[in-house]
């Protein structure tokens, strides 16, 4: 048995940032759709997250990739079809709540059918509820895309004219419960977004035809190209890395992986300091160095794991929505700072759009970072994000050691 590569751990970095596009350079001009595609093609998946504290967490990792960028790209990529621009995305658990390619799309549905085959509270309430299932889909296939709030209206008789169908007078939470277990198992997806609310509609009307109606691979086959995918969006990855980026169980994770494996499509390797295995894609790139900055919010895949984050960086990162204030250490909502391969400070970050300003309260530098040249490159990294925002600067607080460096820059 021939033994496995030994890498150093820098070498593994720059290898997982060229992975996630950060070895590019950005677009020198304003990025477009054939610049978005790239950027999506390495990264797989765009988790989606209820919080606006600064921006949707969509549309970060594009910005945080190609610098500022035109929203309408994710929008139109994710929720309009026509003919010249056909859709690139469609919305389903992938990671989390998330946007993958079209083309994904049978590759999901043995998770469809798990969700269907598990059951649970959601397809109790349902299966108690045949007629209102009847009725809700009666109902999107008439007016979709259309929200749980419309729905509940046309369901209660409220419907702007157009007749309730036969029914009860549906509880409005039952409506919403049967929606999402319908999103889940596949017979709605998300047409539209309005404001983020979700807007149900068939799939057969959102995902392409041909993708529609090819034939679905079984479990087996669907994970083992998840597991792929995840391999050419990681670089490189230890096993539970390459499990975590689709949330995968590791009794269909762990068969998959060593299938690939003795096929020759992932190649097992030693990172000095790393507990256990890890696989490299055979496409994935080796940059002698990775320059360049970008700001990663909270969801970004680069860092969503957050024991990999800690393996690659030596950065320990935690998100603090859910702390009480008085026991926050850095922030409500803080982004890690990318600058030339290394995580080198960490902002707290809010878009105050009422006075017109990105709001910094808190920026704390690494250990051992330069901080004259981290905290010029952050202020130009704000000023930059804020414009993109459509806000008219950066307002620093005195909270981290960054903070009067920065403030100074952005004033």
């Amino acid at each position: 048995m021939t033994e496995s590569r030994s890498l150093t751990p820098a070498t593994a970095r720059r290898i997982a940032l060229a992975a996630q596009g950060f070895a590019d350079k950005r677009p020198s001009g304003p990025p477009t759709r054939r610049h978005l595609r790239k950027t999506l093609d390495r990264v797989q998946v765009l988790q989606l997250d209820s919080v606006n504290v600064a921006v949707r967490a969509h549309y970060m990792p594009v910005f945080s990739r190609l610098g500022a960028y035109d929203r309408a790209l994710v929008d139109d990529a994710a929720w309009s079809h026509s003919t010249r621009r056909p859709r690139l995305l469609v919305e389903y658990w992938a990671h989390m709540a998330a946007l993958l390619p079209v083309e994904d799309w049978p590759l999901m549905r043995w998770r469809m059918q798990d969700y269907e085959r598990s059951g649970g509270h959601w397809a109790a309430i349902a299966d108690a509820n045949p007629a209102l299932v009847e009725d809700i889909l009666s109902v999107v296939k008439e007016y979709g895309p259309i929200g749980a709030g419309k729905l509940e209206d046309v369901l209660g008789g409220s419907g702007g004219g157009r007749g309730k169908p036969k029914g009860g007078w549906w509880n409005r939470s039952q409506v919403k419960v049967v929606c999402e277990w319908l999103f889940l198992i596949g017979v709605l997806t998300t047409g539209a977004r309005v404001n983020f609310e979700r807007r149900y509609d068939l799939p057969e009307r959102v995902v392409p035809p041909e993708i529609y109606a090819a034939p679905a691979p079984d479990a087996e086959t669907a994970v083992r190209e998840l597991v792929r995918r995840s391999a050419l969006a990681h670089g490189i990855g230890t096993e539970p890395d390459l499990r975590d980026y689709y949330r995968l169980k590791p009794e269909r994770s762990k068969p998959a992986l060593a299938e690939l494996v003795d096929a020759g499509e992932l190649e097992p390797v030693h990172v000095r300091g790393w507990r256990l295995p890890a696989y490299v894609h055979p496409e994935a790139r080796v940059p002698r160095a990775v320059r360049g900055r970008a700001l990663l919010c909270p969801f970004d895949p680069l860092v969503w794991f957050r024991e990999r984050t800690e393996r690659l960086f030596g950065f320990h990162y935690r998100i603090e929505i859910y702390v009480p204030e008085p026991k926050r250490v850095h922030g409500y909502y803080v982004f890690p700072f990318l600058l030339d391969g290394e995580l080198v400070a960490r902002v707290d970050v809010k878009a105050d759009r009422a006075a017109g300003v990105l709001r910094v309260p808190g920026a704390f530098a690494e250990p051992g970072t330069d901080h004259a040249r981290v905290a010029l490159e952050l202020s130009e990294e704000l000023k930059l994000m804020a414009d993109w925002l459509e806000l008219d600067g950066v307002a620093v607080g005195d909270k981290g050691d960054l903070s009067s460096a920065l403030s100074a820059l952005c004033g």
